[in-house]
């Protein structure tokens, strides 16, 4: 797996659990204190998220960090 492949299939996973927690980017953002656009990249796999955002992002989902990081490769 190729680290852009590893970005995508987080990406993925975050909005995967977005959409179950029926939440649009723009309300989570908010709730990361993360811009949109930032968010819209993670989502997509254009950027590499930091620990930071990755946790941030799984506690206004309301998970455990290593759920948001359980990823099938």
């Amino acid at each position: 797996m190729t680290e852009t492949q590893l970005y995508i299939l987080i990406g993925e996973r975050i909005k995967k659990l977005r959409h179950e927690k029926g939440m649009t980017q723009q309300t989570l953002a908010y709730e990361c204190d993360i811009e949109k656009p930032n968010l819209s990249r993670i989502e997509k796999g254009k950027t590499n998220p930091t620990i930071k955002s990755l946790w941030k992002i799984s506690c206004a989902l309301n998970i455990k960090l290593k759920d948001l990081l359980d990823i099938e490769y």
